[in-house]
């Protein structure tokens, strides 16, 4: 049944998507030569602000609510694994908005790495990772090296353990594979679940169109104590952590 919002959301799809394309394009060329002349920090700015603004689109565009939780004092100078679960693409700028001082880093599917303005350039050049989920000769030694790199610089590294996102908002199990990776090369790293919620819908008819009105929320929820737990366990508190709050 087509409702009034359907309408309204098809109306202004055409506009919301010029204007996503166009902020894409003009920060890829922003980011390219942030890097070149400023390096790292004014790359990681020129970043910052691109998802900042892709927030800001929605809110402005779409009416989307959108709620980002961090309830606590992070610990200074200790790098983070943050474990969440996986929605949309709008999950990333959520968690770079909420973790930005802790320069978020993200483990990403190889295919997003070529063909996408700004995203797949910041993938390659941002310190994130790029694996091949088919392939474990690959996948496993890179997301060592990833961890190794963030647990050197005291960084967040963001995995979506799932390792796919959910299309009806209902999490899939954990793989627990890549998330094991990161506990074995970060020791010190703090372990934060992050509950994605709402932004499945943004997506519910695959982008065309986007629905108006949706409520988007992250919350980051307490850490999880690793002392005297094996890797295998702390990723099951994870997820359950997450479902829990999720009431699934």
């Amino acid at each position: 049944m087509i409702t009034l919002k359907k309408i309204i959301s098809w109306l202004i799809w055409p506009f919301f998507v010029l204007v996503f394309f166009l902020l894409l394009l003009i920060f890829h060329a922003i980011q390219v030569v942030a890097r070149t002349l400023g390096g790292y920090e004014a790359h990681k700015k020129s970043v910052d602000w691109l998802l900042a603004l892709l927030l800001w689109q929605l809110r402005l565009m779409l009416g989307t609510r959108i709620t980002l939780r961090l309830p606590y004092q992070l610990p200074p100078d200790c790098p983070l694994i943050v474990v969440s679960n996986h929605q949309s693409m709008y999950d990333i700028p959520m968690l770079g908005i909420l973790f930005a001082d802790r320069h978020p880093k993200y483990v990403s599917k190889v295919e997003l790495a070529k063909g996408i303005p700004s995203i797949s350039y910041n993938l390659r050049h941002g310190g994130s990772v790029c694996i091949d989920r088919k392939d474990a000769r690959q996948s496993l030694p890179a997301l060592k090296q990833f961890g190794e790199y963030l647990e050197a610089n005291r960084y967040a590294g963001c995995i979506f353990a799932e390792g796919t996102r959910s299309r009806n908002g209902q999490m899939k199990p954990f793989k627990p594979q890549g998330l094991s990776v990161l506990l074995k090369t970060m020791p010190s790293a703090l372990v934060i679940p992050v509950a994605i919620q709402g932004s499945w819908e943004l997506a519910r008819y695959g982008f065309k169109p986007i629905p108006i009105g949706v409520h988007m929320q992250c919350t980051a929820l307490p850490p999880i104590d690793r002392t005297g737990k094996t890797n295998e366990e702390i990723v099951c508190e994870a997820e359950q952590a997450i479902r829990n709050f999720l009431g699934q």
